[in-house]
């Protein structure tokens, strides 16, 4: 559901998240929140205490419904675009979740560093949706906000696999949400850095291919990979399943167990 902007920048527009759970500002044009970030905000129940980044955070809406579903952590929303970060800002106050939420504006590509604002070791856990396409494989969308949100380099998305290595603690864990494409270079990356690696793919409807793949690692660990049931989202009728309405709702979390 979305309404005109009430109090926010101009060119934004209000959004209920998580069935209502979250009112959220963000561009009425360009890259606009659904599907995938309802899904990894749902991949992760950390513990009283823990702390969790969120790598390219955009408007903040999967870590801030992250919060919303577990109110004893402590979020960090990672986002390079100023005014993006400035909405991501506007989204925890709005929420009322600006005691527990920090909003870093940098460079997720860049390795963290004991003088930048990302600082090696500080993280429990790790979420992100990395832009999903290579160069060349799509049309640029004319927005730079969405643009960026959608295409970058192989490097690149390494490098954002390197940083959230850096930012965690020892068994700390990294959780993504990505293309079914995507899998083998991503499974290169995580190669001898992360174990546990669990694979969960994300079908439109049952006898249909996977379309995001949600991907769960742990630092430093050499349990065995694990590739889980499918997650299906609509059924025949078109709606959502059972399970996917609760997860876009924020009353259930992702299962990682086998």
């Amino acid at each position: 559901m979305t309404k005109p902007t009430t109090g926010t920048a101009a060119g934004t527009t209000l959004s209920a998240f998580l069935g209502g759970r979250l009112e959220i500002a963000q561009p009425a044009s360009g890259h606009r929140v659904g599907t995938d970030a309802a899904l990894l905000s749902a991949c992760l129940s950390p513990s009283a205490g823990e702390t969790v980044y969120d790598l390219g955070a955009g408007i903040g809406a999967a870590g801030l419904g992250l919060a919303v579903r577990c109110p004893q952590c402590r979020l960090v929303l990672v986002e390079i675009d100023p005014a993006i970060a400035a909405l991501a800002v506007e989204n925890a106050a709005r929420n009322g979740l600006a005691e527990r939420v920090t909003t870093l504006e940098a460079d997720v590509t860049q390795r963290p560093s004991k003088e930048g604002l990302l600082l090696p070791g500080t993280a429990d856990h790790v979420i992100m949706n990395p832009p999903f396409h290579l160069p060349g494989t799509i049309r640029p969308a004319p927005d730079a906000y969405r643009a960026g949100a959608h295409v970058h380099g192989q490097a690149d998305e390494e490098a954002w696999i390197l940083c959230a290595l850096a930012l965690l603690r020892a068994k700390g864990s990294l959780t993504l949400i990505h293309r079914a494409d995507a899998l083998p270079r991503l499974l290169a990356s995580l190669d001898r850095r992360f174990g546990d690696i669990r694979i969960k793919p994300v079908q439109p409807r049952v006898g249909l291919p996977a379309a995001r793949l949600l991907i769960r690692a742990i630092k430093g660990s050499r349990a065995p990979f694990l590739l889980l049931p499918p997650l299906i989202l609509h059924d025949e009728d078109g709606g959502f399943t059972a399970e996917a309405d609760a997860l876009h709702r924020g009353e259930a979390s992702i299962e990682w167990q086998a």
